[in-house]
């Protein structure tokens, strides 16, 4: 195995001059979201950012335009007209009394994908209540079908923690995929477990979609260590990623990891 640091998050996750993103799991998915958007306005893409399930609404200010679609039907309008106006816009359905902004159905964000104005549509598909891992209910994630990539996120700052709701969103589920009783500490095989079970992080992944396996805080005491020990468990199953990545989204740096030309790990 060997990994090399990548300056810019497009180049980091490979994408292509137009995709559509899906970001699951826990451990940094709005952050992610948001400096995705920033650097390809920066080189003249013009993006949306949308959400399937629900986001806070100050969260949906780091957008320049925001269009809801709760407010009527000529809300696609809106979005083009944002994007020529402003290069990316955030889109929701309405702002609830929560004070979060519901998420989009995905049959819409189907169809917005297909608008040639788009050119990157992003979207945070799953919740994980601020946690670093997760593992998702039968009803999760909540992914377009038209989505081109599928990006599953985890924390690093979980490893060697005990499964308990203090770090880990619905721990139950968590427990069963990975194998690791509850109160037990979550290793780097259980995180692992996470990224390749069919019932993990990539469940419900559209056929067709890359998978990148995304770990966040890579810039905690032992970050390093703890990437590089899930990335040699992931490079070595038979259901790896398409693609594995450690970053510390708080310092804006990316790690890649892959097997040598010869395809050791």
């Amino acid at each position: 195995m060997y990994s090399k640091g990548i300056k810019e998050v497009f180049e980091a996750l490979a994408l292509g001059p137009r995709e559509h993103l899906a970001l699951v799991g826990g451990g940094g998915k709005t952050t992610l979201l948001f400096a995705l958007a920033r650097a390809l306005r920066a080189r003249g893409d013009r993006v949306v950012t949308t959400t399937t399930t629900k986001v806070w609404e100050p969260e949906s200010r780091a957008a320049p335009c925001r269009v809801f679609a709760g407010a009527g039907p000529d809300w696609r309008d809106e979005v083009r007209r944002g994007l020529e106006r402003y290069g990316h816009v955030f889109v929701g359905v309405r702002v609830l009394a929560s004070e979060k902004v519901s998420g989009m159905p995905v049959e819409y964000l189907d169809d917005l994908f297909r608008e040639r104005a788009v050119d990157f549509l992003l979207v945070e598909a799953d919740g994980a209540a601020r946690k670093p891992l997760k593992a998702p209910a039968p009803h999760e994630p909540v992914i377009p079908a038209s989505a081109t990539v599928v990006v599953a996120l985890a924390g690093l700052d979980a490893l060697g923690k005990p499964l308990s709701g203090d770090t880990v969103f619905r721990p139950e589920r968590v427990a069963v995929v990975t194998g690791i009783a509850p109160g037990g500490k979550i290793t780097a095989e259980g995180m692992t477990a996470l990224f390749t079970s069919s019932a993990g992080l990539f469940k419900g992944c559209p056929d067709g979609a890359r998978k990148i396996a995304f770990m966040n805080k890579l810039d905690i005491p032992n970050g390093p260590r703890h990437a590089e020990a899930v990335a040699q468990c992931l490079l070595a199953s038979d259901v790896r990623p398409d693609r594995v990545v450690a970053a510390s989204l708080a310092k804006g740096s990316y790690v890649l990891y892959e097997a040598d030309h010869e395809g050791n790990i």
